[in-house]
């Protein structure tokens, strides 16, 4: 299938489609690939086409970037959607190509959109074919490739990862727009602002094409000649913000993360941002109330109990009350969290303690701790010599309670910080009773 016979004329595809790029001069943004001396370019100018992963946000040009190598190095060009294709389909384009390289010598590039959403199987299909040079692979994900594409094959391609695309690039996508296109080149179009329309957008050059066609129909022509987009304009194409964010994708765990790490940094400002993200983009707020309990004790700890308190308290309010009210609830909680003195002791003391039991022979509970519920078990000596620790002043008794082989660990040590600091002074003082 060769997309590349003629420009696409039709008026009834999307604008998108229409003035999609058609050679590396009229592409927009991705410099550090197609550049003066840069690998994609070197490539297509040397006419020596490689198998490579395209790794970037939606609509970047992935697909069109394929489009472009396709056409100037000269070969033919296959293009499957990992989203309705399967093994059959596969097979099927390897063997055209391999007709095609015996027959004719000629090169076949085979681009997979999607690709993270082959299996395991599916993508073992490819690796023959793609050691040998039957095919020249292009596949195009959104998705982190280490976790997405199968190592094998991954090793046989190199990895592109295209950037987000910046202001310039929306206006030479713009301009290049008005210039090709038949239904455009003659009008005269101002914007209220620029900028609106493309965060809007998210990034995403496709729909800002789309959406900027959709509001020069909403747009009359003014006396002046020109067709005046306002901001009003922009807000009904989009009627709501789009908001880049997939709860199955890389983005899900990279805002999460974001959101965790401004919480633990103490900053309540960027922790509500990243909290109005996750909601807007259509996060499960129990998912997040959990996160907050997880953090509440591994970040806050003794600093301040009450964090677990109110982290727990939130999850059982977000489940009772539910959206859109539950995000004032998680905004509370969060933001408590993220002003809290913070301690990651008991985190330490139990990841500690839990190396100690791994790594070290399993030594026997003392004596004197072990429990005598029967007349023999006491003979035994079971308990013998323990001393309860509130028949003596301040219910603290100088006795050892860990195996004899561990009794100078520390597990658990407190930091000066909120609640924690009087329970500092309070261990330290009994340490040293307990040591003499």
């Amino acid at each position: 299938m060769n997309l590349f016979n003629e420009e696409n004329t039709n008026t009834q595809s999307p604008l998108a489609e229409r003035v999609r790029p058609q050679s590396l001069n009229d592409f927009a943004g991705q410099e550090h690939l197609i550049g003066k001396g840069k690998p994609i370019r070197l490539m297509i100018e040397s006419n020596q086409p490689v198998s490579m992963i395209l790794w970037g946000p939606p609509g970047v040009g992935k697909t069109t970037l394929a489009l472009i190598i396709s056409k100037n190095v000269n070969a033919d060009f296959i293009q499957l959607s990992a989203v309705s294709s399967g093994v059959k389909d596969v097979r099927d384009a390897i063997e055209k190509a391999r007709k095609n390289l015996n027959r004719f010598n000629r090169k076949t590039i085979l681009f997979i959109d999607e690709i993270h959403r082959f299996n395991k199987a599916q993508q073992d299909s490819l690796l023959h074919s793609v050691e040998t040079g039957i095919i020249t692979l292009i596949g195009a994900t959104t998705e982190n490739p280490s976790f997405e594409v199968i190592s094998p094959l991954l090793s046989r391609c190199r990895l592109y990862i295209l950037e987000e695309l910046q202001y310039e690039d929306f206006e030479k996508l713009l301009n290049n727009a008005i210039l090709k296109d038949e239904s455009l080149k003659d009008k005269k179009i101002k914007f209220e602002d620029l900028s609106l329309l493309i965060m809007q957008s998210g990034g995403d050059a496709r729909k800002f094409l789309n959406a900027f066609e959709f509001a020069i129909k909403l747009t009359t022509q003014g006396e002046d000649g020109k067709y005046f987009i306002s901001n009003e304009i922009i807000k009904e194409v989009f009627q709501s913000k789009y908001i880049k964010y997939d709860k199955n994708t890389e983005e899900h765990y990279n805002i999460i993360s974001a959101f965790i790490k401004s919480v633990r940094g103490s900053d309540p400002d960027a922790a509500v941002y990243w909290l109005a993200r996750m909601l807007l983009g259509g996060e499960d707020p129990k998912f997040i109330a959990r996160r907050m309990i997880v953090l509440a004790s591994e970040d806050i700890g003794n600093a301040d109990p009450y964090a677990l308190t109110l982290a727990t308290s939130t999850f059982t309010a977000v489940n009772y009350i539910g959206m859109p009210e539950a995000r004032i609830i998680l905004s509370q909680c969060a933001t408590y969290l993220a002003s809290c003195p913070k301690s990651n002791a008991s985190y330490m003391a139990i990841e500690k303690a839990a190396e100690d039991v791994k790594d070290k022979h399993l030594f026997d509970v003392p004596l004197h701790l072990k429990n005598a519920p029967t007349t023999m078990m006491k003979k035994l000596g079971y308990g013998k010599g323990y001393k309860y620790s509130h028949d003596f002043p301040e219910h603290f008794v100088e006795q050892e309670y860990l195996p004899p082989e561990l009794e100078d660990r520390i597990y658990y040590e407190p930091t000066e910080l909120g609640g924690e600091a009087k329970l500092k002074a309070r261990l330290e003082r009994l340490w040293k009773k307990r040591k003499k």
